[in-house]
């Protein structure tokens, strides 16, 4: 009898745990914030399912089961990186095999897109025909752009390929549009779709990552992100691209023809991979307030292990890539 309550406890314990996350009461995190400036930075100590792991192990398996655990960053080398965040995650047996300031709020910049892209994937339509708007237009200095014009119609796939190559501004806002009416409308839908996902120190503000101080997120919750986004073939398929055609119509009935290249310089062979080790997935992203940032996916050849890993502002494009590749070595060695 007392075996049973116990178990009833526990049961109880862990769907009341599993409640409050989906509620956003809970952090995931393993250690505080270390010198950012914004607010609220993750604790260990909050880490709902942590605890659960360490205190309860008869618990069923719950939310958490299919996740990497960060427990302790201090047992990984922190110099083995000099950008702010960086982790590297086994998508095959959950190991944590790097992790540094996994749980610090960082600005995003264009890895926003792959939230953007798992909304277009999961729940639009592929096939449909999207007419460009005034909305689609981003005047910001700087700011990448895939070309469309409004009045522009083209699939949603194509404006798929225009947001994740060239990394387009004005495509996240042509998808933001179609499916939400708005900008806002949209960043509402992001929001809603992180926190189903667990990542609760991530804020949206808009679909392609232009700075706002209240757009953020960490690496940690990029992992979550992108490991979802990964379960759809259609996002393999467009991040694993490094040059793709489209051809459309302006809003006169004229052609139109893009060619749009990738930024991932694993995929376009301006960076080698330590050996053993195949990159098949990515996005980049680059703000000054963000810094150069770059969330990937890479397999080990001769076992075919997948990987997730992130690093979050590093000082130049050069050091974003010899911090992952920095990081990415641990898959071999």
């Amino acid at each position: 009898m007392a075996r049973d309550v116990q178990i009833r406890r526990t049961w109880r314990r862990g769907w009341m745990l599993l409640l409050g996350v989906w509620a956003g009461g809970f952090l995931w995190g393993c250690s505080p914030a270390s010198g950012g400036t914004l607010e609220h930075p993750y604790s260990f100590e909050e880490h709902p399912f942590t605890s659960i792991v360490a205190e309860e192990p008869a618990l069923p398996p719950l939310f958490a089961q299919d996740l990497c655990v960060v427990s302790d960053e201090s047992i990984y080398d922190s110099t083995l990186v000099d950008c702010e965040a960086g982790i590297l995650f086994s998508l095959s047996d959950k190991d944590v095999l790097y992790s540094k300031n996994a749980f610090e709020k960082l600005y995003p910049a264009s890895t926003t897109k792959i939230m953007t892209a798992l909304i277009a994937i999961k729940y639009g339509n592929l096939d449909d025909m999207v007419t460009v708007t005034e909305e689609a237009v981003i005047t910001e200095a700087g700011a990448t752009l895939c070309g469309i014009k409004p009045g522009d119609t083209l699939t949603m796939r194509q404006l798929l390929y225009g947001l994740m190559l060239p990394s387009g501004n004005d495509a996240g806002a042509a998808i933001a549009v179609h499916m939400a009416q708005s900008i806002d409308g949209f960043a509402r839908l992001m929001n809603e779709e992180a926190a189903r996902l667990g990542a609760t120190g991530t804020h949206f503000m808009n679909p392609h990552g232009l700075h706002n101080e209240n757009h953020y997120t960490t690496a940690y919750d990029l992992y979550l992100i992108f490991q979802e986004a990964l379960k759809y073939p259609e996002f393999r398929e467009v991040t694993k691209t490094s040059v793709y055609s489209a051809e459309y119509k302006d809003g006169a009935g004229n052609a139109v023809s893009k060619t749009w290249e990738g930024g991932n310089w694993y995929l376009t062979g301006k960076r080698d991979t330590p050996e053993g080790v195949s990159v098949f997935s990515g996005k980049t992203g680059t703000t000054q307030a963000a810094g150069c940032c770059l969330v990937m996916a890479s397999q080990k050849e001769d076992t075919g292990q997948e990987y997730i890993s992130v690093v979050m502002k590093a000082g130049s494009r050069n050091k974003l890539y010899d911090n992952m590749t920095n990081i990415i070595s641990k898959i071999v060695n």
